[in-house]
């Protein structure tokens, strides 16, 4: 079964996407790009444009799921504020288009599934996309390679044996599922 993960990291200023396309357990890339809001002043206009921009990505690559970046709490509730509205406009736009789940990453748990260190800078996560999707990605599109991080962090969340084991009755039932795979 295909799957196609769309990966947004929201932003009122930039908004990075990421797409990432899974068959089996093999992730490939797909397309990834940066919408720059900075010089658009009116903040509701701001979010209609988040919304025609990932409507139109779902439009052209038909994502089933979507791995978003959650608002991080920071001391400046109205920054917060204004990342689930842009968070919001995202994933209303790509559930309206046929995304069937929506799930949410803290920015360190994406780094933390790439890198291995939830605190890694933006260059060494574009590394290490570079060399797991065997692609050459562009410095200028640093949001963006995060955007694809937490795209990639989502397949490797819900293709892994721990997940599929949380998701289907814990270890116990795993166990029983499986009891080849079990070496006492």
């Amino acid at each position: 079964m295909e799957r196609v993960i769309l990966g947004i990291d929201p932003g009122t200023q930039l908004l990075g996407f990421g797409i990432i396309r899974v068959e089996g357990k093999k992730a490939s890339y797909v397309d990834m790009g940066v919408l720059d809001l900075r010089k658009e002043a009116d903040a509701y206009v701001k979010l209609r444009t988040i919304y025609d921009c990932i409507s139109e990505v779902c439009k052209n690559y038909h994502p089933t799921e979507l791995a978003i970046e959650s608002p991080f709490y920071g001391k400046n509730a109205q920054v917060v504020l204004k990342l689930g509205r842009a968070q919001g406009a995202a994933m209303i736009a790509a559930l309206e288009y046929g995304v069937q789940s929506v799930t949410e990453y803290a920015p360190r748990k994406a780094k933390e599934a790439i890198v291995g260190n939830g605190a890694a800078s933006k260059e060494q996560v574009q590394l290490m996309l570079e060399k797991t999707l065997g692609v050459k990605l562009e410095s200028r599109h640093l949001d963006a390679t995060d955007a694809l991080a937490i795209a990639l962090c989502h397949h490797f969340q819900t293709s892994s044996v721990l997940s599929v084991a949380k998701g289907k009755g814990g270890w116990e039932q795993f166990i029983k599922d499986h009891p080849d795979r079990i070496n006492l």
